[in-house]
């Protein structure tokens, strides 16, 4: 069974669990606050295994699904037994650093709460990006291949746009961050990686 696979179960599983037992995940989400003063460093990890609801667990999940084994093949291919290691790196941290922007913008809000896989589920995505980024994607539900290149600039596009607005109750701030958290994670693992994302780039516009 793959890691991804695992991931996606253990995340469903803690997230259905949470639906029905709103305790369980009041002790597991981002609260900054308590955190901070109550020295709760493990809520940086663990918001990452619960969700708001169905529909959110469903589109992070789908995205780690469509994503995150392919990342796995490309780790173990290049760094063995050690690859898989590698990919929880990715994942794992790709969570906690996702959520340092609300630990020091909400550190002294009681009330502010974050939940969900979305950054470490955005740094497989964006390590995969700077891999692979004339591959195209699918994005569900809209049935157009658009190259992968293209989606990272909308991705990051939209998501500026929308922490700015400030207009619903998604962390789009925590997005980006996981998607930086990808390309500097891969960036290390493969030197060389992002230069040549952009030689890429420039061939299919035409440089």
């Amino acid at each position: 069974m793959s890691l991804t696979l695992i991931l996606i179960i253990i995340t469903a599983g803690l997230s259905i669990f949470g639906f029905n037992n709103p305790a369980f995940t009041d002790k597991m989400l981002n609260n900054p606050y308590a955190v901070v003063r109550g020295k709760q460093y493990y809520r940086l990890l663990t918001s990452g295994f619960v969700h708001a609801d169905f529909t959110h667990l469903f589109f992070n999940m789908f995205v780690l699904y469509s994503f995150g084994n392919n990342m796995e093949s490309i780790l173990s291919s290049s760094f063995g037994e050690s690859g898989g290691l590698y990919f929880l790196g990715l994942y794992i941290l790709g969570i906690i650093f996702s959520s340092i922007p609300d630990l020091i913008k909400h550190k002294d809000a009681p009330y502010y709460n974050s939940l969900g896989a979305s950054g470490g589920v955005a740094s497989v995505l964006f390590a995969f990006i700077i891999l692979l980024p004339t591959s195209t994607l699918m994005i569900f539900p809209i049935p157009i291949d658009i190259p992968a290149w293209i989606f990272s600039i909308m991705y990051v596009a939209y998501s500026i746009y929308m922490d700015k607005r400030n207009a619903d109750n998604v962390n789009h701030l925590a997005h980006l961050w996981g998607a930086l958290w990808g390309v500097l994670f891969v960036s290390f693992l493969f030197p060389g990686s992002l230069a040549h994302f952009f030689r890429q780039i420039l061939g299919v516009v035409g440089f």
